[in-house]
């Protein structure tokens, strides 16, 4: 295969910015595109001249059945996911899809037995995972410098609640849920995947102030090696993103802030800047390259299935009043 034939569903603006860097790669063909909004599709086919006469449908089903192509890219919203991946793989085509992956934890189970039935690469675009901080910290906690991980706290803050009223995030039908199934996604598995730690329990409390959906989220976790865990998710802030994330472990603890990293030692005053971080990627050229054979999926199903399983359990325990609901399992 010289050229991996890549259709879209979902031309917003996520699935263009997709769009913009997979046209950057000489070994993809972007073959089709789908969305139900012909601005949507008007504004991808802008983007690139060659693009003018790839074959657009504003039916995702009706493109499966019209065009040969290799892989599809999915970038719709998130109750939608479930739908498009079984179709995609069913067509045998490889998937990349946004985050959430799914919004169901027996959705997540049947489109990875799918893709295992199938022998296709199924991924999701967390591209955290391909950022040169988390997979630093990553390495750094795996490799023992930390010791045992025995408390995570983590603050994510954005003008979500505000940015996100009267789009379809705010529905639930579509979203399947709020700011902690959405950018919240991306803070509960970048700490599973850098830990490498499962979530035994979780007690939730969250206000949707005046939307169907969760918009402030406060977790305590309780991790499957005993470490304790605070994770908190404000939708309600003012207009901009902040994020902080802190890792503490038997050794040394680090601290993550809007991209900047710094570490100290147990016993130690000094804080100290790592240097030397990974290179940096994005889930779209590891995507192709797992495609292609080059590469191992940086971002397996099974990342989506544990985000599911503990979201699925924080919801739970808030409509339970805050008590401890097992995660995967019964409250």
């Amino acid at each position: 295969m010289e050229k991996v034939r890549v259709g879209f569903i979902g031309c917003g603006g996520n699935g263009r910015g997709h769009l913009k860097r997979v046209l950057g790669f000489p070994d993809v063909q972007v073959v089709a595109l789908a969305d139900p909004d012909p601005e949507a599709l008007k504004l991808a086919t802008e983007l690139e001249p060659r693009l003018k006469d790839v074959p657009k449908f504003s039916d995702y089903r009706e493109m499966l059945e019209k065009v040969e192509m290799d892989a599809v890219e999915i970038s719709t919203p998130h109750t939608l996911h479930y739908e498009q991946i079984m179709a995609s793989l069913e067509k045998g085509l490889h998937v990349l899809t946004e985050k959430p992956m799914v919004c169901r934890s027996e959705h997540a189970e049947e489109v990875m037995a799918k893709a295992k039935e199938v022998g296709k690469v199924l991924m999701i675009s967390y591209q955290r995972h391909f950022s040169p901080a988390f997979r630093f910290l990553r390495n750094y906690i795996r490799s023992g410098e930390l010791g045992e991980i025995q408390f995570v706290s983590a603050l994510q803050a954005q003008g979500w609640y505000w940015m996100a009223k009267g789009t379809w995030r705010q529905v639930l039908s579509l979203s399947g849920g709020g700011q902690l199934n959405d950018s919240g996604s991306h803070l509960l598995d970048i700490i599973l995947w850098t830990t490498g730690l499962d979530v035994d329990e979780v007690s939730a409390y969250i206000d949707r102030l005046d939307t169907e959906v969760d918009i402030n989220s406060s977790l305590s976790l309780k991790f499957s090696n005993g470490a304790l865990g605070s994770l908190s998710v404000v939708g309600n802030a003012p207009k901009g993103f902040y994020e902080t994330i802190s890792f503490f472990g038997s050794r040394a603890a680090v601290f993550y802030e809007n991209g900047k990293l710094l570490y100290k030692k147990m016993g130690l005053d000094e804080a100290f800047e790592p240097q030397g971080l990974p290179d940096a990627s994005s889930p779209d050229r590891n995507f192709i390259d797992a495609i292609l054979g080059r590469d191992e999926v940086q971002v397996p199903p099974e990342c989506g299935l544990k985000v599911i399983r503990l979201t699925e359990a924080a919801w739970r325990s808030a409509e339970l009043g805050g008590r401890p609901v097992k995660v995967g399992g019964k409250e």
